[in-house]
């Protein structure tokens, strides 16, 4: 059974920083796709960022380039999110995903809710203007 846990949400002043973390349980982090979404008070849940499966690409929402960083320990099984210069639009639930591996990719398969099989529950973060 695949679960996935987030942590380190949390309340932050406008320009500090948060880490993220997302430790996955009944698979390989390695061999998989993992994302980080998010959902705000009354807006639809969106993508914030994504790593492929080798780790060799990684994509970002473009409100979110040069201040957030997906990584990966994969010896923790563990996926990163690194906020910087956090706003309060970035204010949301924090959810991480993995998607199954073998899956076709398609256009921008990264960004789409429908391109990741498991979620978590997700993670509270605050950021205070």
């Amino acid at each position: 059974q695949v679960q996935l846990v987030e942590s380190g949400g949390g309340l932050v002043q406008a320009g500090g920083s948060l880490r993220l973390s997302c430790a996955a349980s009944g698979l390989t982090i390695s061999s998989t796709a993992m994302g980080w979404f998010r959902q705000a008070p009354g807006k639809e849940r969106e993508f914030v960022a994504a790593i492929s499966w080798g780790g060799i690409s990684s994509y970002y929402e473009d409100s979110v380039k040069g201040r957030f960083t997906i990584s990966r320990d994969n010896a923790k099984n563990t996926v990163y999110l690194q906020m910087g210069s956090l706003k309060a639009e970035d204010t949301a639930v924090y959810y991480c995903a993995a998607r199954r591996l073998g899956r076709p990719v398609g256009s921008r398969w990264y960004a789409q809710i429908s391109g990741f099989d498991y979620w978590g529950q997700g993670t509270q973060v605050t950021v205070s203007s």
